[in-house]
């Protein structure tokens, strides 16, 4: 597959229609979003074209910070590492108002006050670790830590998670507000502009179709414009003409569409980029790929470019549930057992063609990086459903019978451990995103292979935005009625790849809940130091407890892009989209 693009003279202006994954039409624009509906599609390809990050992660295809995209000069630090000061550039929002200090103090504060709603919060971490943050200039924040950090951490890990916010956002319902100054009028302000996004887990579109001309949502940073939404899901984006940064729009429009399934998906692309309903950047769906001598029937229409970003495949347990069954998995050789039985090698044969590889813990193998324990890399778990059966049979469970039952209760050694009762069945329930062909197969070979430890596995599908909807919202009945699911499987890294948003009590983007002393202090040491032996450390433990069922990582999505198309590669590795860097060639 050609994954170049062979030269032409630009062209000003165009229309490109882009493909999304089926099951997750955009549900939140305002960028200070929960753990129910945080993820790559309200974030990466939405949100951020708008609302951009104080740091921009990702540059030329490469990890790390992109300052010339970034609203910030690089990060200053003071002679002793606790104190930092963060200067903005002297760009402005599209109502032509600066971008200031007050904007930065407006976010922080609403971290204080608001952080168990904003999926990127972690207890103990920013805002918590400062002692103090100050506006010191009309266009400076500094920010003091109570503790020295590694200084990559804070810059990639904390500093990216404020969005700076406009003043237009600064009221409530009643009028103007004080939020940049005082934390007392941040609840009343968070009220107002979650009524203006809509219920984050109403599924309906109604609440959306006013956002493109809402004078909250209207005010933006970045290099698009909300033109419209509409009720199926059509996003459709113009350029700012007052945007400030580099990489101004060439395109005069950018649309995105929805797909039901990753079949209509593929027929699509058969259509061509030029047929009526045509789309000039979509994907090409896992298994639909064509191998050996066949002819690739998209290869006169497309080039591929595989979007390879930093992603964690996985599927959560949710620990935050009652049921029998979560009293099963909470005990580690449960997990691992479930991990022997996923055969990832046939999965990334099958499946995928061979267009992915294996995940073994909490770090992903691809793009290649330096933070990869070296016993992860020699699959420390290979798949053997033998041997799951035995780990199973010596805790106490007849695997002869399916689904294997508990034979010996008890807390000591050779019994099924704390709250396992005998008679207990080893049978878990896998909720799914529905419409991806790869992911039910993948999980179709998984039930097949648990089957042969005495583990049954049941599948039930869900449309996409509905599942993270239920499963994630805390403090929602449904929240803790799943037992494992999977959205496709994925976590994509917004900067240093460690675990606390993950997998440290009270993550804003834990999922399942995990909750883990000892995970928990290996983590913090990955956050105060560069030693990449916290980060084996942190990782080989992680990948033994098996809070997830990890799962073979692939590229995000091979992107199948219009010929007459540029400048959509390299990928940012985080999973960003920049359709300001696209252009149209004439042969």
């Amino acid at each position: 597959m050609s994954t170049t693009a062979s030269s032409g003279r630009p062209v000003e202006g165009g229309v490109v229609t882009w493909a999304c994954n089926p099951g997750f039409p955009p549900a939140a624009i305002f960028p200070f979003t929960p753990r129910e509906r945080i993820g790559i599609r309200n974030l990466y390809e939405f949100q951020i074209l708008m609302f951009r990050p104080l740091y921009w992660l990702g540059k030329d295809g490469a990890a790390g910070v992109d300052h010339d995209r970034s609203l910030a000069y690089p990060p200053e630090w003071s002679a002793d590492g606790l104190s930092v000061t963060v200067t903005l550039k002297d760009w402005q929002w599209s109502n032509g108002e600066p971008i200031c200090a007050d904007n930065v103090m407006f976010w922080v504060n609403m971290m204080a006050v608001k952080g168990d709603r904003l999926g990127y919060y972690v207890p103990g971490y920013f805002p918590d670790n400062l002692t103090s943050f100050e506006k010191v200039a009309e266009n400076s924040v500094r920010f003091t830590f109570a503790e020295v950090y590694s200084r990559t951490w804070v810059e990639m890990n904390q500093l990216t998670l404020i969005t700076p916010m406009p003043k237009a956002w600064d009221r409530t319902a009643h009028g103007p507000a004080r939020a940049s100054f005082d934390r007392a009028d941040i609840p009343a302000v968070y009220d107002y502009l979650v009524s203006e996004n809509g219920d984050w887990t109403e599924e309906a579109n109604l609440h959306r179709g006013r956002w493109a001309d809402s004078p909250v949502w209207s005010v933006v940073s970045g290099p698009w414009k909300l033109k419209d939404y509409s009720i199926d899901g059509l996003v459709t984006f113009v350029p700012n003409e007052n945007y400030s940064g580099p990489h101004k729009p060439r395109l005069a429009e950018f649309r995105q569409v929805q797909n039901d399934t990753d079949e209509l998906m593929y027929k699509r692309l058969l259509a061509g980029p030029d047929a009526e309903d045509g789309i000039q950047i979509g994907y090409l769906p896992p298994g639909f790929e064509t191998t050996g001598d066949d002819p690739d029937p998209l290869a006169d229409l497309y080039r591929v470019v595989p979007q390879d970003v930093f992603v964690l495949r996985y599927m959560p347990f949710n620990f935050d549930n009652d049921s029998d069954a979560a009293a099963i998995y909470r005990h580690a050789y449960v997990r691992q057992a479930l991990q022997l039985c996923l055969d990832q090698d046939r999965i990334i044969a099958e499946v995928f063609n061979g267009n992915a590889y294996r995940t073994d813990g909490p770090v992903p193998q691809s793009p290649p990086n330096p933070y990869v324990s070296p016993k992860q890399r020699d699959n420390p778990m290979p798949f053997d459903p033998a041997a799951a059966g035995a780990l199973l049979e010596e805790h106490g469970w007849d695997t002869s019978t399916m689904p294997a039952g508990c034979v010996q209760p008890g807390e000591v050694d050779g019994c099924a451990g704390e709250g396992v009762e005998i008679g207990a069945r080893l049978s878990f329930t896998i909720r799914y995103v529905e419409g991806k062909d790869a992911l039910l197969r993948l999980l179709e070979i998984f039930r097949e292979d648990a089957a042969k430890a005495g583990i049954e596995l049941k599948l039930e599908p869900v449309y996409g935005s509905v599942m993270v909807a239920e499963d994630h919202a805390p403090n929602q009945p449904a929240k803790r009625r799943w037992q494992l699911n999977t959205w496709n499987g994925g976590w994509s890294f917004y900067g240093h790849l460690t675990g606390e948003m993950l997998f440290a009590t009270g993550g804003g983007s834990n999922f399942g809940d995990y909750s883990d002393p000892t995970a928990d202090k290996l983590i913090d040491a990955t956050v105060h130091s560069d030693d990449p032996e916290a980060m084996y450390a942190y990782q080989d433990y992680l990948a033994e407890q098996v809070p997830t069922i990890w799962s073979p990582g692939f590229p995000n999505r091979m992107f199948e892009v219009a010929k007459n198309l540029r400048g959509v590669e390299p990928c940012n590795p985080y999973g960003l989209i920049t359709p300001e860097d696209w252009y149209y060639v004439e042969d």
